[in-house]
Parts: structure tokens; sequence; C-alpha cells
């Protein structure tokens, strides 16, 4: 490496600006270099452009997964709805960079729309605004529940322009404005907005970021709508509890009832426990179900249906299940109230249950995600964390990159499907992905996180298991569990990741490489290790010099393409699958036979006069294959 090209190292090692990388080939030119010196500067100007975009990119990604955390975090202990909506609307606007965010909600009962939060506003008309459902871009957003995106508010026509908007808008100077919805299941609840003083043009990332912050906004929303109606529960129950104390009559059997349930509650009982005890209580059959609801609503009345009562458990509007008291046809409004209250314990038990069932996945994803980008943590921390997740970080372990390969997998909007029912289908089957993980690696005493479009496991290996055969058994588990074919990638062993966790990162890159590769081998569906797929394996597991042996054996037919523009590469990739049959070639590429003789004779000036030759060819068709790979593992 000559002093020059080294100079490259030192400007991204001191994070230097984009302009600066000029300077090298300037000073050089300056010196009287040579042509080929020139080049070769140039080829690594571009390389080091290429790392600090990179960089530059991980560390915007790393932000923007820290803002995301910390507002789940904030979800995790709500208290103050208004607090974790500002935080969500500070951390939009800093991270899109926009002078202003603002947050604005449906009002039902007055039939409008108002702003809930803003932030980087300086109007007082703006920050009290009110406006009238379907106005403006939010009316828009609000109409058709997907993202709108304007570079100049007052030049457009796609929304409805009102008086009363545009005169807050230009008290405020907006001109660039991003709107994404806010969705409880399928209703718009509100608009989450970014907006600039200036034009500017959103990205796609920067609005597929906004609707993460809007998401998480309207989980708040929701959390908070369910504590209230949870609250509310709770009152009507305690109001029912003073009823029966005010009746004389039945103050000892409520008592026994309530002592029961409570008991049940502090031994940590279940919702079948639950049941066996409001059996003794009622003299009769009770049973807890989650199928066959039809006779019930969501109110938690016990009604009569046939020679059963039935009283529905559930929590804000949603049916979680129901307790069924069978082959008693009689029952008095005390025994009723007794169901309903058993089935509101019911609620809580399961509300509790999901609630620790869903941080337990998250304080594993928060270690695993630990593990692989802060790998200088203190291993006797780690060591207490994992422990109180029942997992021996200190034994042999295996990151294995998992991924759903279903049929529309790496497809944009196909026949039938909008580009908006896709990204739904692939954000649904990532979620039940990484539901399925985070339940096998509780049951495997290891590590789950969703990452990179799939998931990543860290699980331990046992005495008589390789890496394969781990790869091989989770890729049925979770197939099996989600319904659709997951394909899992494997890394070599991790012996004590507690001990020192650098590896693992290390080893996530590797695994990822081995699930692209088996895609690219038509092995989708399937798990393996680098061991299982021969020499591509082995440069898998050491990649170090993928880029020299792909640049050394079809180098010159890759630059020529990239400096003419031709299709040498994907004919030669045609000439080797057909067979080496020019006529089957031209089939495949869909051009004259003589279009693909020419090019084959180009590629033989570039490559030699034996390229075609056995030992040869099976080079030329390993480096076609991983130059593939990592142009699939680019983009």
């Amino acid at each position: 490496m000559s002093h020059d090209q080294a100079s490259y190292l030192e400007l991204l090692a001191r994070g230097a600006d984009a302009e600066a990388y000029d300077r090298p080939a300037l000073l050089a030119r300056a010196s009287g270099a040579g042509a080929e010196a020139l080049a070769s500067l140039e080829h690594a100007k571009q390389l080091a452009l290429r790392v600090r975009a990179e960089l530059e990119g991980r560390r915007r990604r790393e932000a923007e997964l820290s803002a995301l955390f910390e507002t789940a975090h904030d979800l995790a202990g709500l208290r103050d709805l208004d607090a974790v909506l500002r935080a969500i609307v500070q951390r939009a606007r800093s991270l899109l960079g926009t002078e202003v965010a603002y947050l604005s909600l449906n009002d039902p009962a007055a039939g409008d729309t108002y702003m809930r939060v803003t932030e980087g506003s300086v109007s007082a008309r703006f920050q009290q605004l009110r406006l009238g459902m379907g106005e403006g871009l939010g009316g828009l957003v609000a109409q058709t529940a997907r993202p709108y995106v304007t570079d100049s508010y007052f030049d457009d026509a796609r929304f409805e322009h009102t008086r009363t908007i545009d005169t807050a808008v230009s008290d405020e100077g907006l001109v660039a404005i991003l709107g994404v919805p806010l969705m409880l299941g399928s209703q718009v609840i509100g608009v989450l907005f970014a907006a600039d003083r200036r034009a500017r043009v959103f990205e796609r990332e920067q609005v597929a970021l906004l609707g993460s912050f809007a998401a998480h906004a309207a989980v708040a929303i929701d959390t908070a709508n369910l504590l209230a109606e949870t609250r509310s529960a709770l009152a009507e129950l305690e109001r029912a509890n003073e009823i029966i104390r005010d009746h004389s009559g039945v103050i000892e059997r409520a008592s026994e009832v309530h002592d029961r349930l409570t008991e049940v509650v502090l031994r940590g009982g279940g919702v079948h426990d639950v049941a066996a005890a409001l059996s003794e209580v009622l003299d009769g059959t009770v049973e807890f179900t989650d199928t066959d609801l039809e006779a019930t609503g969501t109110d938690g009345r016990a009604v009569r249906h046939g020679q059963d009562w039935v009283a529905a458990v559930s929590a804000g509007g949603e049916l979680l299940g129901a307790l069924v008291l069978r082959n008693h046809p009689e029952l008095d409004p005390v025994d009723q109230r007794t169901m309903e209250r058993a089935a509101m314990v019911t609620s809580l038990l399961l509300l509790a249950r999901r609630s620790a069932h869903d941080a337990e996945q998250r304080v594993r994803g928060e270690l695993l995600d630990d593990l692989l980008d802060a790998p200088d943590r203190d291993p006797r921390l780690l060591r207490e964390r994992a422990a109180r997740l029942r997992a021996d970080l200190d034994a042999p372990h295996v990151v294995l990159a998992a991924r759903i390969d279903g049929p529309d997998a790496g497809t944009s909007g196909t026949s039938g499907t909008s580009d908006r029912e896709t990204a739904d289908r692939r954000t649904a089957d990532r979620q039940r992905l990484w539901s399925a993980a985070s339940h096998l690696a509780a049951t495997r005493s290891g590590l789950a996180a969703a990452r990179d479009g799939g998931t990543v496991l860290l699980l331990p290996l046992g005495p008589d298991d390789s890496a394969a055969d781990l790869a091989r058994q989770t890729s049925r588990q979770l197939s099996g569990t989600v319904r659709e074919s997951v394909t899992v990638g494997a890394s070599a062993p991790v012996l004590a990741p507690a001990g020192d966790p650098s590896p693992i990162a290390g080893a996530y890159a590797q695994a990822r490489r081995c699930l692209d590769a088996l895609r690219l081998l038509g092995r989708s569906g399937q798990g393996a290790a680098a061991q299982d797929l021969g020499f591509l394996g082995l440069l898998l597991a050491d990649p170090g010099d993928i880029d020299g042996f792909v640049r050394r054996t079809m180098g010159e037919v890759v630059d020529y393409d990239r400096r003419r523009g031709t299709d040498l590469v994907r004919t030669l990739d045609a000439y080797f699958a057909s067979g080496m049959s020019p006529a089957r070639t031209k089939d495949d590429l869909h051009v004259h036979v003589n279009t693909v003789a020419q090019r084959l004779e180009r590629i033989g000036r570039l490559l030699g006069p034996d390229w075609q030759s056995p030992a040869r060819s099976l080079e030329i068709q390993l480096a076609l294959r991983l130059h593939a790979m990592s142009a699939a593992v680019a983009h």
C-alpha cells in the first residue's frame, strides 16, 4: 500500500468530509504521478468513499434504532401519555433533521382534528389549530391511511386547502411537509408530521422511520386507553364489592369468592385455577375456553346460552376467551356477578402473562443486541443478565440467521397485490418469525432478536450436535411454527460468549453469508452451516479474500461491464447454465446467436484462450456464484 493510498485510511479514521478525499489524487497529479498510479489512487478513493458512506449509514441506523428502543422503553414504563408523545415527536424531529415536528389527533366527539404535540413551532395560531376532518395534507393521510409528502405545500393541489390551515401554515413558515398515519387496527386516529421551512425531499428511509415513530405513538395511545379501561374495570369491580357489602345476606359468600380468587392470584395461579375455584363456589363445572366463542360479547357480562352460562374474558375490546359454567341453567344475580368478577380477574391474569412474556422476549432481544453491538460490556454483568434468563453464556453457542422465504419473499407488488399489501405481509411475517424464534430461544435457554429483515438467534450447542445439525433443527421448528418456509444459516461455534463476546458479531456475519448462499444455491427453506457448502462454505467461513478471488478470476469481465454498460457477466452465467451451448444461451438471453458469439469472443480476449478449459471454467463458475452473492448482500 502506497503512502498516498494510506492517506485515505487516515481520512476515514478522522471522519473527514467527502471533499477531502479528492486531495490525495490532486497532490499526486501535481507531483507528476503516472496514469497507473492515478488510476490506483482513484480506485482507492472510491473504495474509501464507499466505506465512509457505509459507516455513516450504520451510525445513522444505530441512532434510529437507539431512538426506537428508547421509545419502546418509554412505552414499557408508560405513566404519562403526554410525556411519551412529546418524546416521540422530539426524537422524530431530531433524527429527520427537520425544523418542526407535530402530532394531531382526531376528536370524534367534536368531529374535527386538533394539535396534540408540537416541537419547534413558533406560531401560537399553529399550535392551537383545529381543523375539519379531511382537510389539508393531514386529511389526505387520514383519508387514504398512507403517508404523503409535499416539497411545496402551497403549490400542491392534491389536498383540500382552507383559509384556516393555510394561514396557520403560513404563520409557521412551513414549505415541505411529510405526514404519516397513526393507526389503531384499520382506523386512523391521527397523523404524525415532520416539516421544514424550506423545500426538501424526504427519502424513503425517513418516511419509514417517521412511520415507526407513528406506530409507537399509536401504541402509546392504545396502551393509555387500555390502562384507563382496566382502571374502569377495577373501579367497577370495587363498586360491585360495595353493593355486595350492602346486602348482608350475601356478604359471607362474596367474601369467600374474593378470598378464593385472591388466593389464586397471590400463589401465582393461572386461568384454569380461577375456573377450578369458581367451580367450587358455584357448585358446578366451570371451564376456560379460547375457542367456540359465538355466544359471548366483549362486555364481560354473564349471559345464558342454552343450559350453560358464559362470561366473556376481554380487555380493551379484545376477546381473550370465556368462562363457561356447564349444565347449570339457573343462576341468581349474585352468582352471575361472581362469574363476571372471575372473568375480570382472568383477563388481568392473561394480560399479566402476556406482558411478562413480551417483557422476557424484549429482554432476550436486548441482551443479544448488546452482545452483537457492544462486545466491550462487562462480562460479569452479561453473565448476570443471562442467568436471569436461564442462559449459560459460558457454554459453546452457535449464531443463526433466519428469514422467511415465502412465495412473495423479496418481491414488491405482484399481480393483484399492492405494494402496501406486500409490505404489510412482510411486516407480519417478520413479526411471526420473531415471535416463533423468541419462543424457541426461551425453550432452548438461548436468545433471539429481530434484525436485518429477519431474526438472529444465539443457541447453546449440545454435546452431540454440530452447527449444521442445529441449523437444520431450527429451520424445521420455525417453519412448522410459522407455517412458512424458513431458511437458516449457522456460524461456526462460539466457545464462551460471556468471556469474550467479540466473535459474536463476526459469527452473525458468517451466518448471514451462509443464509444468502443457501438462497442463491436454490436451497431456500433449509438450514445449513458453512461446512455443508463445500468449497463455497470454506470461503464463507473466512471471506477475507472472496473479493480478491473474484477479481483475479473474472475481474476483467466485471470491469468491462462496469465501464461499457455491457452484459458480459450475465452472458457468461447463462452460457455455463446452458451447458456451454451458444444456441441455448441465446434463447435464455433473448438475443441473436451472433450476439452471443461476439460476446463470447470478447470474454475470451478478456479472460485468455484457456477460459473454457475444465479447471478455468470451474474457477469462473465459482467466481460467478460469489459475485452474485456479493451483489445480493449489498442490496
